[in-house]
């Protein structure tokens, strides 16, 4: 079994909160090596809540096992530490707001000059250029402006004032997953022409390209009244035989798929009944057919005998569990779901696991989340810099101060 696929490649990461450091965090699970650049003002996610006075599990469950050297770009020394690291790059990650890293001499023409190798990915809200470019974004109000929030709106309620933000932040975490993967297929290319390029990646045009309803949210189709497989009425809710909730993901109302509960439940006399004949017969009286199918599924002794039944027909059930849930289950045991890292204070944070197996590659372990500019010493050293450089960068602020970087250990 070899290394990660990614073994060998080196990250530097300029990014903070969630966007970037998914990414950087990605390709570091893949094998790469990756180098957290912070500013001594710290990125925010270190003091997520609930930390319980320790490192914040937020900041940890995107940054572990990444090197980090805190750097105040703001002095010129500090430039030239992070050029520097830019020069040893395969990779770069940035997730600041479009330009704001020009500022410093350190936006993709600047790097290239120097390392035309380096691949450069900017995730930003709407883009690095254009009339939305400077607006900030977060991923609540990327979700707001591409239709990802008056989905849910018009899925779950028709009221504004009942409506919940989605606790989950969607926006950066499908923007992440894109830039790693425009950065793979980037690599690809530099494999056949040497050359790196830069990479722009837009959290709202990520949220229109992953709706799988955008072709009839855009006007192309009218849905009618017939719904698809995953239509308004389908997936719909059911009270399972041990009392739990379930998903179905079949619609009731939908007519290829209202056949599959037609043979789970041996009712086929059903569709000569005029209230259930038809898709929009089945729409107005989908009350009464859900309690049809509630008391047929409150026959079956068991989950798991119901579960056989509707594999059997096609369909497929979920019990809607909890994140905790899903983690006891043997399935979970078998994936090797979760990972245990230290929370830096003698304690441990239990993460998501790899989404991924290799038939080829030995994946290593999750590594503990850093300090603020804990290897600086470490990675100024492997740049050239020798003690008494390191002692003046401190001196000047460039990096942090090996005392402030014990100090934070000390009291997390």
């Amino acid at each position: 079994m070899m290394a990660g696929p990614l073994d060998g490649l080196k990250v530097i990461d300029f990014s903070r909160v969630l966007a970037g450091p998914l990414c950087s965090r990605t390709l570091l699970d893949l094998g790469a090596d990756v180098t957290k650049v912070e500013p001594p003002s710290a990125d925010v996610a270190r003091f997520s809540a609930p930390s319980d006075g320790k490192m914040s599990g937020y900041y940890a469950q995107q940054n572990a096992g990444k090197r980090n050297i805190s750097l105040d770009l703001n002095v010129p020394k500090a430039r030239e530490i992070a050029l520097r690291l830019c020069d040893t790059a395969d990779i770069i990650v940035e997730n600041f707001r479009a330009g704001a890293l020009a500022s410093f001499g350190l936006d993709y023409a600047s790097i290239a000059e120097r390392n035309p190798k380096a691949v450069y990915v900017s995730i930003t809200g709407y883009g690095q250029g254009g009339p939305w470019s400077s607006r900030m974004a977060y991923a609540p109000t990327v979700q707001a402006e591409a239709g990802f929030t008056a989905n849910s709106m018009d899925h779950y309620s028709k009221a504004l004032s009942s409506l919940r933000t989605d606790s989950l932040s969607h926006a950066d975490v499908y923007a992440g997953m894109q830039g790693v993967i425009a950065v793979l297929a980037a690599l690809h290319q530099r494999e056949r022409t040497g050359i790196g390029q830069y990479i722009d990646v837009s959290m709202a045009a990520t949220l229109m390209a992953v709706n799988e309803k955008a072709h009839i949210q855009l006007g192309a189709l009218d849905p009618g009244d017939e719904p698809g497989v995953l239509g308004a009425t389908d997936c719909p809710f059911f009270k399972a035989p041990d009392g739990s909730d379930i998903v179905v993901a079949s619609s009731l109302v939908g007519s290829l798929t209202f056949r599959f509960f037609l043979a789970a439940m041996r009712r086929g006399d059903l569709v000569k009944d005029p209230r259930f004949a038809t898709a929009a017969s089945r729409k107005s009286n989908f009350d009464a057919l859900h309690k049809i199918v509630q008391t047929w599924i409150s026959s079956f002794p068991n989950n798991q005998t119901l579960d056989a039944q509707f594999d059997e027909a096609k369909i497929a059930m979920g019990e809607i569990r909890n994140l905790a849930e899903l983690a006891d289950t043997e399935w979970a045991d078998y994936w090797g779901a979760t990972q245990d890292v230290s929370d830096r204070a003698g304690g441990n944070y239990t993460l998501p696991g790899r989404p991924w197996k290799f038939s080829a590659n030995r994946l290593e372990p999750l590594g503990d989340p850093a300090f603020q500019g804990e290897h600086n010493h470490i990675i100024c050293s492997e740049l050239g810099f020798d003690l008494s450089e390191i002692a003046e960068l401190e001196e000047l602020g460039a990096i942090t101060p090996a005392s402030a970087v014990a100090s934070e250990s000390a009291t997390t």
